[in-house]
């Protein structure tokens, strides 16, 4: 085990009880879904975006509500609609008049996404041209309007929620935006007995009450220990490996790969597989990333960077399948490291 700095443990006992401390004040709200809280919660100490897919109605937007009611930051919602533009979600310039003076000049309105927790719901019943409007700013934590460059306030966070595409009214997210998002995550009916707690919590006049347990300030902070946890080489090189089978013609690629995947995972995948996989180490009290810590992410994280062919399609073939097939096929030990 890699040598711990002065400090390490209390900061990671620290980030365990933040996480768990979080997670509790959403449980207050929310009913069962750990994964998916999990999920979320790995996105935030990782500075990455989340991408929550599923029906209406499962309670994807009032878990976002509800960590932004945990946490001391400025929250913004945005309903996406086929007629909303570019400039709805992030601003335009106005002409505005000095009281003063009686001059005249334009005057930058910011828009919605001018929050450190933006929720952009239903995502995918905006148009492309309206979806691309966030592309510069969950990258870059930048809004560039008329050549001008406004800076985003950190830490700078997008939770979108999306209908799946058989959907009527929905527009597919264009590759380069989902590969922005560091996770999609797939929320499933509820069970029998979570059914019935949320029953007992919304038809009895029960109303939980959230309270900030988090600022700003303590993210940034646990963001920079998560960055420091340790991942050996031959760890490393197991999830780039897994990352590079998605890629068909591939050296590493499986045979399920080369017959239903069209494109790969980018760089940004094995980025993000890296990450969560630190989060998941910290939570299990470690300091290094072992290989099941990899293997235990590799579904969020690469779900929505593999782009299935026709062939798939046809046979209703799911990205989640081809994956677990690569997980099963790809040694944790190479012969050879890349």
């Amino acid at each position: 085990m890699a040598t711990i700095d002065p400090g390490i443990q209390k900061a990671t006992d620290e980030f365990r009880r933040k996480f768990a401390t979080v997670k509790a004040e959403i449980g207050k709200a929310i009913v069962g879904h750990e994964e998916i809280v999990e999920g979320v919660l790995t996105c935030l100490f990782t500075g990455g975006h989340a991408l929550l897919e599923g029906v209406p109605g499962l309670g994807k937007t009032y878990l976002v509500r509800t960590l932004s009611q945990a946490l001391t930051l400025k929250f913004s919602r945005v309903q996406f609609t086929p007629d909303l533009m570019p400039a709805d979600i992030i601003g335009t310039n106005i002409i505005s008049e000095d009281p003063t003076t009686g001059r005249r000049g334009f005057q930058f309105q910011q828009g919605p996404l001018f929050a450190q927790i933006v929720l952009a719901d239903e995502i995918n019943r905006a148009t492309p041209k309206t979806q691309s409007a966030l592309l510069e700013a969950m990258q870059e934590h930048t809004v560039t309007v008329a050549g001008k460059r406004h800076q985003l306030e950190e830490p700078f966070f997008v939770m979108a929620t999306q209908n799946p595409i058989e959907q009527e009214g929905t527009y597919p997210l264009p590759e380069a935006q989902l590969d922005r998002f560091f996770y999609k995550l797939i929320v499933r009916p509820s069970g029998r007995e979570e059914l019935k707690t949320i029953l007992d919590r919304t038809t009895t006049g029960h109303k939980a009450e959230i309270k900030p347990v988090m600022s700003g300030d303590e993210i940034i902070g646990s963001q920079a220990l998560v960055q420091r946890v340790v991942v050996a080489p031959h760890v490393q090189d197991y999830a780039i490996r897994l990352v590079l089978a998605t890629t068909p013609q591939c050296e590493f690629a499986t045979e399920q790969t080369n017959r239903y995947v069209r494109w790969g995972s980018s760089p940004r995948g094995a980025q993000a597989l890296s990450l969560a996989a630190k989060v998941r180490a910290l939570l299990e009290g470690r300091f290094n990333v072992g290989f099941e810590d990899v293997r235990a992410v590799y579904l969020p994280a690469l779900r929505h960077r593999v782009l299935l062919n026709f062939e798939a399609q046809a046979e209703g073939l799911e990205p989640d399948k081809v994956l677990a097939d690569i997980l099963d096929k790809t040694p944790q030990m190479a012969e050879k490291a890349a």
